[in-house]
């Protein structure tokens, strides 16, 4: 049957191989085994777990939708969903949806981080000029001493130190 894959004639890899070439502990495997986001193909004569070689794609897959902030569970209901839907069209709608919320979630946390960046970019470049500073002088007066250039205004994050 077209499709169809014979299983001996077919490569397989042990749970230990298919985790050298993934860069995942056995455990992980197992442990994603035990969620239902990977099946093996067989077991061996000697109970090892058999894996095919799409089995490193999958375990790729999960790790880039990790990577995107994707729990283990989120990812086991995201293929629940999958497999749940009637239609191609349908399954695929909803992988739609899915990823255009999680590309929403991460432009906000790319822009989160930016204005992060920038806090610390402004902070740094304050208590870089801070190293001309008198050696007596005490930490209370680094709030206002205005040695620093910037006529008063102290970036939150060093400013915060002293404000209690």
């Amino acid at each position: 049957m077209a499709g169809e894959v014979n299983i001996e004639t077919e490569s397989l890899l042990k749970v230990g191989d298919l985790a050298r070439q993934t860069g995942k502990t056995v455990r992980a495997i197992h442990l994603y085994e035990e969620l239902g986001l990977l099946t093996p193909a067989v077991r061996s004569k000697g109970g090892f777990r058999m894996y095919r070689s799409d089995g490193v794609k999958r375990i790729e897959w999960i790790q880039k939708l990790q990577d995107m902030g994707f729990s283990l569970t989120e990812i086991r209901v995201f293929l629940r969903v999958w497999d749940e839907s009637a239609t191609a069209p349908e399954a695929m709608s909803t992988v739609r949806e899915i990823f255009q919320a999680k590309l929403h979630e991460t432009r906000e946390t790319i822009a989160r981080l930016t204005r992060l960046a920038n806090e610390l970019s402004e902070s740094l470049a304050y208590l870089e000029r801070c190293r001309t500073c008198n050696p007596e002088h005490h930490q209370s007066a680094c709030s206002c001493c205005g040695r620093s250039g910037q006529d008063g205004e102290i970036p939150l994050l060093v400013d915060g130190i002293a404000k209690r």
